[in-house]
């Protein structure tokens, strides 16, 4: 049996953000820097509402890459940053001891950048640690459109399997009848997800008449035509 046939759930995979840095950000050129910070920030809201074992990784902080996003960090509050010196993850062992510890063959991956980081780390935990690689494209980015695009099918090639956030948490969800993660996800549809959070902000309000979701009430003047 293939493992990849095998769908993403809750109780079989594991995150890991690679340099989420502002320094690394600075540097993408393959998709639009505000975009790729909400997706990564929904991925992230998305593993903490499936308690997803996640491992958040970062390179030379000091020296050169910056703090990770604050909001990132602030979704998984208290969570052990693990420094690294080198460009591979996989080349400290602290990464590698939090993902055994994790014990989840299926590795979902978001990091800076595309074609160096991610596709070090990628290549490396397959050989070596016989792990599922599964890239998340659209909270990933490199120093060029190319240079993502490249990496990303060097990837693919190897074994890696992409897939993007929005992708991952509705595998993760299956079934609208889980009730115990559906408000977790629509939330964060209505933020993160642009017009299929509109559509449901829509559906919520004029359909079935639910409260805005504003955090106070604004008071709505009727028209009075002009004179």
């Amino acid at each position: 049996m293939n493992p990849k046939l095998d769908v993403l759930t809750p109780q079989n995979s594991q995150l890991i953000f690679i340099d989420h840095q502002p320094q690394m950000a600075f540097g993408v050129q393959s998709i639009d820097r505000q975009v790729l910070k909400n997706n990564t920030v929904a991925l992230a809201k998305a593993a903490k509402a499936f308690n997803i074992p996640t491992v958040i990784t970062t390179v030379e902080t000091q020296a050169f890459s910056g703090h990770t996003y604050p909001e990132l960090l602030d979704v998984f509050p208290n969570q052990k940053i693990l420094e690294r010196s080198s460009m591979n993850s996989w080349d400290d062992q602290k990464v590698r001891y939090a993902l055994k510890a994790n014990g989840r063959k299926k590795v979902i991956v978001a990091g800076l950048w595309t074609e160096v980081c991610n596709n070090s780390f990628a290549l490396c935990a397959m050989a070596e640690g016989d792990y599922e690689i599964y890239m998340v494209a659209d909270a990933s980015g490199g120093t060029s459109k190319e240079a993502h695009d490249y990496a990303m099918q060097r990837m693919i090639q190897a074994g890696v399997v992409p897939v993007t956030w929005q992708q991952v948490m509705l595998e993760w969800q299956r079934d609208w009848a889980h009730r115990e993660t559906y408000d977790a996800v629509m939330a964060i549809v209505r933020e993160h997800s642009g017009a299929y959070g509109m559509g449901v902000d829509y559906a919520y309000t004029m359909v079935h008449k639910a409260a805005e979701r504003t955090t106070g009430e604004h008071e709505v003047l009727a028209p009075v035509p002009a004179k």
